[in-house]
């Protein structure tokens, strides 16, 4: 036999060992796990280079060893059973964790109760899709090509104008102010149509559906108790969530950076929320809801799949993430689907700054509200600006997909997102300074042009105050709070909506505090409902400073599509500006008052400090002095207030 052994000095070939041709322990341990014993192989000086079945010869080891490989064959053939087996086990010990939760504690286990109630029902859509989708696809298909579908929908459309007038006429006997923000919606609505690019190729279907998707969400929310108590019990789970974010910032920067600073209290706040926001994309979590969002309006309004998709997206994230979703089709698309996707990246905001917006103090289910219905909005009211002419090439949804991103893990897509927002959080601190120090360049310079006249007060919020005064009382404000709410609508438009928000909170802080509403000619507060009105108009990035940030992402995209993104940018942002202003409209119809304290039990008790509801009984006491109203209680009023009847 040949001497294979390398001699000193002789360089050793890796190729074989790689391929395992002289590696002998290796092949031992492969046989082994195919199932093969030493005991059934020649040796290759038996049997040649390979090894060979050969008469079977007793191993010791193998004994010892094969339980272990047989359950490691056993669960690889049986794969599926196994799965389903761990699968049930773990069900069931949810189930009964849940269980023995919500036995000790109801409300404390509430949240995951809902969580898990969410769960299921997404499994149970997913099951009954799969079985009953395909049969009633094929029963209802034939019902949209003759005249039996187009009469239902005719009618169907009949009878929801009906039922809306209807509906208005009874609801708005006891709450006459809801008729102006109807009043609104007509006027806004009319102004685009007269705007329209090609006025007879408005698709009417996807504008009705549109605006009767957004008042049914609207609906849901405002009106009904269990939409108002869910959106309510979310908005508090999103603050409670949000509180988390103390913790990395206390570490960074110190605690009390953190409760002086705004910077620190409020931007690590959208660092947090784009980590969370990336993991959900990676998970796939956030494209279903997308995708299921984008069917919805898609099947009513037929709408075509990219510009759903980019308008769906934007209810979670911004105006220059949300087309990537699409990014592959950009090239393609026709100028009315770009022209909904900068509609919809104007008209709603990014889920991280959702929660900046929650952390002011801004109520979060107005916020979470107005998001959700400005898709179906902005998709409807872009149709009726810039209707479809041209032949799309994406009519269903075959060849539209949603990537999970680049991230090859959970830890790495957590990592990314918390690293992307750095230039977020960046861009908004420099926005701040710049737009605020350019507010108080122009509030100076007017106010030295202004007095020169014998007119000091002159500022670019008194100027607004009075331009978009009008657009403020078509909302359905009361006329008292018109000009705050202007100066406000002023600030979104030509500054950004950061800044008009952060104003907005300090007058509902004031509010709060039972401050006086008028100090001099100023007011301090605003009410209620035009507190949540105009938390519907400002939640949008429609302001002149966001040109450039929708030209330069969708620019970098397409970059061959330059020059028709310049042409309709300037349109996009009117119809962007006046899907928030129709989202406020549909919140002035549908707002009730809720909650009314009584006053005489409030101040016949003993109150330490002022509030909202100790000032509105302390004016009405004021107002119409009763027998009912004591001594005591005209006191404590008298105690935070001044009126006649105290002195």
């Amino acid at each position: 036999m040949e001497d294979k052994t390398p001699k000193p000095g002789e360089s050793i070939s890796l190729t074989s060992v790689a391929n395992g041709l002289e590696n002998m322990g290796a092949e031992f341990l492969e046989s082994l796990e195919e199932g093969r014993t030493p005991g059934n192989v020649l040796s290759p000086a038996e049997g040649g280079d390979s090894w060979t079945e050969a008469r079977p010869e007793p191993f010791s080891g193998w004994r010892s060893l094969s339980p272990a490989l047989r359950a490691r064959r056993f669960c690889r053939e049986h794969a599926p059973l196994c799965r389903w087996i761990c699968t049930g086990l773990l069900c069931a010990a949810f189930a009964a964790f849940l269980l023995i939760a919500s036995l000790l504690d109801f409300q404390r286990a509430l949240a995951l109760f809902v969580l898990t109630c969410v769960g299921l029902t997404v499994l149970a859509h997913g099951l009954l899709n799969r079985l009953l989708g395909p049969p009633l696809r094929r029963c209802v298909e034939p019902l949209g090509r003759d005249r039996l579908g187009l009469w239902f929908e005719r009618g169907l459309a009949l009878a929801a104008c009906l039922g809306l007038v209807l509906w208005l006429v009874l609801d708005t006997s006891q709450r006459p102010e809801q008729l102006v923000s109807f009043a609104g919606i007509c006027v806004f609505v009319s102004l685009l149509f007269a705007c329209s690019k090609h006025h007879r190729a408005v698709s009417w279907r996807a504008v009705s559906w549109g605006l009767g998707l957004q008042f049914a969400l609207g609906l849901f929310v405002i009106r009904t108790e269990p939409g108002f108590i869910a959106f309510r019990w979310m908005g508090n789970q999103i603050q409670i969530f949000l509180s988390y974010t103390d913790v990395g910032s206390s570490f960074v920067f110190g605690e009390a950076m953190v409760r002086g600073v705004f910077a620190f209290q409020v931007l690590p706040i959208v660092i947090f929320f784009s980590c969370v926001m990336s993991m959900l994309y990676h998970v796939g979590l956030m494209q279903w809801v997308i995708q299921k969002i984008s069917w919805l309006m898609q099947a009513t309004m037929g709408t075509t799949a990219t510009e759903t998709l980019s308008v769906a997206g934007n209810i979670f994230v911004s105006q220059t993430e949300a087309p990537l979703l699409i990014r592959p089709y950009l090239a393609d698309m026709t100028l009315s689907e770009i022209h909904a996707v900068m509609t919809g990246g104007y008209a709603t905001i990014a889920g991280s700054l959702l929660g900046a917006y929650i952390s002011f103090g801004i109520d979060a289910a107005s916020l979470i509200a107005a998001s959700v219905m400005a898709a179906p909005c902005a998709l409807a009211l872009s149709k009726l600006v810039y209707p479809e002419v041209e032949e799309s090439k994406f009519k269903g949804t075959e060849g539209v997909k949603l990537t999970a991103g680049d991230a090859q893990n959970l830890l790495e897509a957590a990592s990314s997102g918390a690293a992307i927002s750095v230039k977020l959080v960046g861009n908004i601190g420099a926005n701040l300074i710049a737009f605020l120090a350019l507010l108080a360049f122009v509030n100076a310079a007017l106010s030295w042009l202004g007095a020169m006249v014998g007119a000091q007060e002159l500022s670019f919020q008194l100027i607004c105050s009075y331009a978009l005064r009008p657009v403020a009382f078509l909302m359905g404000v009361a006329w008292e709070d018109c000009p705050v709410v202007a100066e406000l609508l002023g600030t979104k438009l030509f500054l950004n909506e950061f800044v008009a928000y952060q104003e907005l909170a300090q007058y509902k802080q004031r509010r709060l505090a039972g401050a006086e509403e008028w100090v001099g000619t100023k007011k301090q507060w605003i009410s209620v409902r035009a507190e949540i009105l105009t938390t519907f108009a400002l939640c949008g990035f429609a302001n002149f400073s966001s040109i450039g940030i929708m030209l330069g992402g969708l620019t970098s995209m397409a970059p061959q599509r330059k020059s028709d993104f310049s042409q309709i940018v300037l349109r996009a942002l009117c119809t962007g500006t006046c899907v928030s202003l129709v989202n406020a409209c549909v919140a002035g119809i549908l707002y009730v008052p809720r909650g009314a304290a009584d006053c005489m039990t409030l101040l016949n008790t003993t109150i330490g400090s002022s509030s909202f509801e100790v000032y509105q009984c302390c004016r009405e006491a004021f107002q119409s002095p009763s027998p009912a109203v004591s001594q005591e209680a005209l006191d404590v009023c008298c105690r935070f207030y001044n009126d006649t009847i105290c002195v």
